[in-house]
């Protein structure tokens, strides 16, 4: 049976995620002050960069709630044990350069114009429906989704198969008429398919190396395997 929508992730697939949590991050630095223990600004960066990936697997984990993980990067970035109440305001004084920088990806209102007339549109999200839906309204394409599904809300999430098949139920459709784009390979692609969605891995930087995914290295390529154009070297189980 044909795909009749696209499920969308965000972070880092139509919104670019890691530049704008990085420029947000230097410029709250020269704010703030490079913290102790840090050698120099990229240092400080990417070690950023590594405790949000830990503590979001914690909360995606369910070993922390969404307001925990964030106040557990805080103080594990600043090696000091913060109140609560500190560690927020420290991370939403953060927030406000990282809004700053925020963009789509150039790729993304293109693509989403050419497949607007044959397919149906969604979002679901490894986040919280607060966060999600007001960038997308602030980036201006709220409008482009029937639904905005978050795991915060849901109580589970990627790759577990109960929300892809949520986010499937909010449009009202069996999950092999849906694919999911997204950039990681198993929480998004991976995930998808053994949920029983067509799962495609939005490779944007190349690294290749899951001949068993549905991949592209960027949006621009999404309609063509979408119809079911075998290009990309994938199978044709799209059309």
């Amino acid at each position: 049976m044909a795909i009749r929508a696209v499920l969308w992730d965000i972070d880092d697939t139509i919104f670019d995620y890691t530049s704008a949590d990085r420029v947000g991050m230097r410029q709250h630095l020269r704010t703030e002050g490079l913290p102790n223990g840090y050698d120099s600004v990229g240092q400080a960066l990417d070690a950023w960069r590594e405790l949000t990936e830990l503590h979001w697997a914690r909360f995606a984990g369910g070993e922390t709630d969404f307001p925990g993980q964030r106040r557990d990067r805080v103080r594990d970035f600043l090696g000091t044990p913060l109140s609560d109440a500190d560690a927020d305001a420290w991370f939403d004084r953060h927030v406000t350069h990282y809004e700053a920088a925020w963009s789509l990806f150039p790729d993304t209102v293109p693509v989403l114009d050419l497949l607007a007339d044959d397919y149906r549109h969604a979002v679901l999200s490894n986040s919280s429906i607060h966060n999600q839906d007001r960038k997308l309204r602030v980036l201006g394409v709220r409008d482009r989704f029937e639904a905005v599904v978050c795991s915060v809300e849901l109580g589970v999430s990627k790759p577990e198969a109960r929300a892809f098949h949520a986010a499937c139920d909010e449009l009202a459709l069996a999950p092999h008429e849906v694919a999911y784009v997204g950039d990681q390979p198993d929480i998004d692609a991976q995930g998808a398919v053994a949920a029983g969605l067509a799962g495609i891995w939005l490779d944007r930087n190349g690294l290749g190396g899951r001949p068993e995914l549905a991949r592209i290295t960027g949006l621009a390529q999404l309609p063509g395997l979408l119809r079911g154009d075998t290009r990309f070297g994938v199978p044709d189980t799209f059309g």
